[in-house]
């Protein structure tokens, strides 16, 4: 219970007004509450499209501006922040030292404001075009932010820290990584067969799958090149664009 309260209080606004221990227990419970987190979160996002096409009677379009802005909401644009930060430090074209540095200033560039409007912009046209293709099932609203979690689970698993501080060097501290990279894999695995058996597609999950690994070792390379191992802002990095990727594969897949 505690990893699941863990998981809420560091990645999502939901008030836990509670004094949660934090050892390495607590911390591989965490990550592995986090991919059911990240399908609550789906969750709501698609009971918001419901209230807007149904009950509100909106069309698609601002329908798709107000489920991107609950998830911002929900995760209090954590992940966004990440992403916005990683454009500001790898379109700097500077050093791996000087874009570390980057990463922790928290004040916002001209690349990384680009990156921020350029993702929003892409997630608004892609829930347009599922809701308007009629492509919004409540088991991909679920299923697709919980294996974001799973693959940044896996990636935070298989890579060193950049640096001896920071929120992603504590968790990697902490982190019980045989756990986690089983579980994450049982948990993805089992809701890639679910997936494709309600969807009825036996080839999207498939497709979900080779996104997910390919992109895993292709970030991790990435990372390591240009920063020299993960931290916090590249995992939210990895979960805004893990998500993105996931649902063109849906759109143009089904």
């Amino acid at each position: 219970m505690n990893g699941l309260l863990l998981a809420i209080q560091f990645f999502t606004v939901l008030p836990i007004k509670k004094e949660l221990p934090i050892g390495r227990k607590e911390v591989t419970a965490m990550f592995i509450a986090l991919p059911f987190v990240g399908a609550a979160i789906g969750a709501v996002m698609y009971a918001v499209s419901l209230l807007m096409i149904d009950v509100i009677g909106t069309g698609t379009l601002l329908t798709a501006v107000f489920i991107v802005l609950t998830g911002i909401i929900l995760t209090g644009g954590l992940h966004l922040d990440g992403w916005a930060d990683t454009g500001d430090a790898f379109f700097s074209y500077q050093d791996r030292e000087k874009r570390l540095e980057i990463l922790e200033d928290p004040r916002l560039g001209a690349f990384g404001t680009m990156a921020l409007v350029l993702l929003i912009i892409v997630k608004v046209a892609l829930f347009h075009e599922i809701l308007a293709q009629d492509l919004g099932h409540i088991a991909l609203f679920i299923a697709l932010p919980l294996l974001a979690r799973v693959g940044m689970n896996l990636y935070l698993s298989t890579i060193k820290s950049a640096k001896n501080k920071g929120l992603a060097y504590f968790f990697k501290e902490k982190i019980g990584t045989g756990s986690v990279n089983l579980l994450s894999m049982v948990i993805g695995g089992a809701v890639l067969v679910g997936l494709g058996y309600v969807v009825g597609n036996a080839v999207l999950p498939l497709l979900l799958f080779a996104v997910i690994a390919v992109g895993l070792i292709l970030f991790r390379n990435w990372s390591l090149k240009h920063f020299g191992g993960v931290t916090g802002d590249l995992l939210g990095t990895f979960i805004e664009g893990m998500e993105a990727l996931l649902w063109i594969v849906v759109l143009v897949s089904l």
